[in-house]
Formats: C-alpha cells, sequence, structure tokens
C-alpha cells in the first residue's frame, strides 16, 4: 500500500481517473451551502450572542451581494445560519502526548460517538456525522440594480451596509428591519426561500467616473467610509445625521485603479490603498488629497491588503502574480519594510485577512483554488517533527519546500474570491467562490489561539 501524500496543486499532476477526497478529520466543522446566484463579495455581521464563542452548534449572521446574469435580477441577501455543528479536539491526543497508543481509546470513542448516554443526552457526533448535519437558513432579500463588486457592513452598526455596484454607484442600505426580522423569526424566510423585496437605499453616490471594488468602514469613527474606483479615484464618506456628506474632490496619486482599501487600527484619519500599479499608499485625511507615502508593493497588480488590527504595524498585501508580502510599517523609512515573502501560490491572490485572535495569522485565497492558512511565528524544527512523527505514527510524507508558516491548506470550492475570519468565533472563516459558500474550522487552527480564547 503506498503511503498517504500532500497533494499540491500547481505541483502534482491529477489523472484523469483520480479524485481527490476531503479528510474530515483535517476539520472541527466544515459546511457548504449555496444561496443562488454566484456572490463576489460578502461580510460577517457582528452580533448579540457573545465574544469567543467556542461551543457547538453556532449561529452566524452575514450579508451578501449576487452577481446574477442580468443586472435586475441582483440582490443583497442577509441571512441567519443556524445549527453549525462541529466537534473540538486535540492535535495530539493525549494518550500519545502521555506516552500512550491512544489506540483503545480511539476506538472506543469511534463506536459510541453517536451513541446516547446513561442520562439521555446524545453524545459529541463524530467528525464523519457532522458532515451530513443540515444547517438551517434563513434570509432577506433586497433587490440591487447591478452585479455587486463588494459589500461591508459597518462594524459599529452592522445593520447598515455599503455596496459597490458594477453600474458604478457606491450605496449605503440600511437593513435594520429585515434583520431584526430573521433574528426574531424561526420561519422567517426558512431553507432561503424569500421574495426579492424592494428598498431605497439610504445613501446613493454617483460621482465615481467608473465601477470599483474598494470600500471600507472606518473602525474608530462610525459611519466614516472610502470608496475607491478603477480610474484611481478614492472619495472620502462623511456621516451627517444618518445621511453620509461625501466630498467631491477625490485623493488622487495612483496611475491606475484602486482595488482595495483599509482604515488604520490604530491612527483614526490614517488609511492605506492598493492599486493596480503595484503600489501601495499610505493617506492622511487631514494632510491633503495626495499620499503621505508611497512604495511599490509588488511587480503586478496588488489587488487586495490587510492592516493587522492586532499588531497595527503590520500590513499584508496580496498581488496579481500569486505572491504575498507582510511589511512592518515601522520600517518604511529605511528602505525595505517586507518581514515575509510567499510565492506559493501560483494563481492570482483574491483574499487576505488577518486572524481576529492571533496578531500572527492570517488567512488568504487565490484563483488556484486554494485558502491557506498561515502562522508567521512558525519555523521549521526538524526534532520537533521527529518526534510528532514517532509519537503518531506519521506516514504523511511532507514535501520539502512547503513553507513552515503554512498551517493549512482548504480546496474544494471553485473560483474563491473572498474570505473571512469570524471576529466572535475563534478559528472559523467563511469563505465564498462561483459555487457557493464554505464555514470552516480547521482543526489546528483552534490549538494555535491564546489559551484563554481557546479555552
Amino acid at each position: 500500500m503506498m503511503p498517504t501524500r500532500v497533494w499540491q496543486p500547481g505541483v502534482d499532476k491529477l489523472e484523469d481517473d483520480e479524485e481527490l477526497q476531503c479528510d474530515p478529520s483535517a476539520y472541527n466543522t466544515l459546511h457548504g451551502f449555496h444561496v443562488g446566484w454566484p456572490c463576489l463579495s460578502f461580510d460577517i455581521l457582528g452580533d448579540k450572542l457573545g465574544m469567543n464563542r467556542t461551543e457547538f452548534p453556532h449561529t452566524v449572521y452575514m450579508v451578501a451581494g449576487t452577481q446574477a446574469e442580468k443586472a435586475a435580477f441582483n440582490s443583497i441577501g442577509l441571512f441567519k445560519i443556524t445549527n453549525v455543528s462541529g466537534k473540538r479536539r486535540d492535535v495530539v491526543p493525549k494518550t500519545l502526548a502521555n506516552g500512550g497508543d491512544g489506540m483503545e481509546e480511539d476506538e472506543d470513542e469511534s463506536s459510541d460517538s453517536d451513541e446516547e448516554s446513561e442520562d439521555g443526552d446524545s453524545k459529541t457526533p463524530s467528525i464523519q456525522a457532522i458532515f451530513l448535519i443540515p444547517l438551517n437558513f434563513y434570509v432577506r432579500r433586497v433587490a440591487h440594480h447591478g452585479c455587486v463588486n463588494r459589500i461591508r457592513a459597518m462594524p459599529q452598526k452592522p445593520q447598515v451596509c455599503v455596496s459597490w455596484s458594477d453600474s458604478g454607484h457606491v450605496q449605503v442600505w440600511d437593513l435594520t428591519s429585515h434583520l431584526n426580522a430573521i433574528a426574531e423569526s424561526e420561519t422567517e424566510g426558512k431553507d432561503g426561500t424569500a421574495p426579492v423585496l424592494t428598498q431605497a437605499p439610504a445613501a446613493n453616490f454617483a460621482g465615481h467616473k467608473d465601477e470599483g471594488y474598494a470600500i471600507d468602514w472606518s473602525p474608530a469613527t462610525a459611519g466614516r467610509l472610502l470608496s475607491g474606483d478603477c480610474k484611481g479615484m478614492i472619495h472620502l464618506w462623511e456621516p451627517a445625521s444618518d445621511k453620509w456628506a461625501v466630498d467631491p474632490v477625490p485623493f488622487t496619486g495612483h496611475a491606475a485603479s484602486v482595488e482595495d482599501l483599509q482604515w488604520s487600527p490604530a491612527e483614526e484619519n490614517v488609511f492605506a490603498s492598493a492599486s493596480v500599479d503595484g503600489n501601495v499608499a499610505i493617506w492622511d485625511i487631514r494632510r491633503g488629497k495626495s499620499p503621505v507615502l508611497c512604495f511599490k508593493a509588488h511587480n503586478a497588480d496588488v489587488n487586495v491588503i490587510s492592516w493587522n488590527r492586532l499588531a497595527s504595524c503590520m500590513l499584508a498585501s496580496g498581488s496579481d502574480d500569486g505572491t504575498f508580502s507582510i511589511r512592518d510599517l515601522r520600517l518604511l523609512k529605511d528602505g525595505d519594510a517586507v518581514v515575509a515573502h510567499f510565492e506559493y501560490h501560483k494563481h492570482p491572490i483574491t483574499s487576505i485577512e488577518w486572524s481576529a485572535h492571533e496578531a500572527s495569522t492570517l488567512a488568504v485565497s487565490s484563483g488556484d483554488n486554494q485558502l491557506t492558512i498561515w502562522d508567521l511565528s512558525l519555523e521549521k524544527d526538524e526534532e520537533e517533527e521527529a518526534e510528532f512523527r514517532a509519537q503518531t505514527k506519521e506516514e504523511v510524507n511532507t514535501p520539502q519546500d512547503l513553507p513552515p508558516q503554512l498551517l493549512f491548506v482548504h480546496q474544494g470550492q471553485k473560483d474563491l474570491k473572498e474570505l473571512h475570519w469570524h471576529n466572535q468565533i475563534p478559528g472559523m472563516i467563511i469563505s465564498t467562490a462561483a459555487d457557493g459558500f464554505n464555514i470552516l474550522m480547521p482543526y489546528n487552527i483552534q490549538n494555535t489561539l491564546p489559551s484563554d480564547l481557546a479555552a
């Protein structure tokens, strides 16, 4: 029997008669679902169910915008997803860590995992069983003219969202009544069966000269917003009595399309922009309409950026050439600020985001249909690897060229577009692709979180 081997997209060839199989034991939970038309962008909504939730089953709220074949078919969907079931396990079984072989305990656990205990309560289901447990799905839809290029929920008021349309309009939506409807009802929009409702946006800006993708709410000033377009222009929105005043004079400085925007998590007047011109620029809204700093970030388009909210000196950027980099902004004045650069992905980086719970961890999605998770604090330790193999009787032949910081590879989605960590559920990631959404919690991510979060 051939030993199990890690399969690498872009490196290993999959024969016509071969098929990759998902290993459910690699996840604490994994669910997939569809919402009709593909969604290029979505956001996870903050809720009142508690911070740092670890107990299954989970409930998740999110908003997404469609990419329909006709402009009139598009909508914004507000979703409540319940019964996100899962199972937490140790990376190394405790019996192995204590010197036992763990075989007998594993057999006992597997034999009674789906049985009932003496008091009648069901025991934790096996990982295989978790994959079969259906999600409960509730939705409200609001008509949106044109495809939704990107959508974001305000951190301070998650019922307020902003959408970038391929029609060239940026619109703010107050979805309070829809969020209340699905939050308070167990029948409203159940199983995704909901009519598309008509509602006027709370604000509409048609001042951009072209469509765009870049938008970001300020984490420090509620209602403050940035929008950037394919002509390289960036407009600042300021809240004004439940309305928005958009500065008609844009920030300018990029020679091509602005692809992404990120407010600084530490300075309320500072933001970063990423552009097709290969540059990342840093701006201060108090210091005119030009960037205070601009640097070459990649040799190709810079598609996405993410500003680390736990370590505000760190900025990650992902490029069209498949590379992504991490810079320490404190080192920019001395020249080379790159502290990590990875060339693992061979197709464009489509999304990048730092973990909300671990400062050294970030997730990346790419056009190669891989979602990867990285821990920058990891270094190769051959002695530790040998000890782990001996304890677990490991037979996996790990490719020697894999970066030691690569913590997890998730596959199975086609044309991955965007991912987000859940700020209130440590270790949970939601991703969207042409063939639908995935909710996943890799088994080795939960165990790398700080003890006060993973407990």
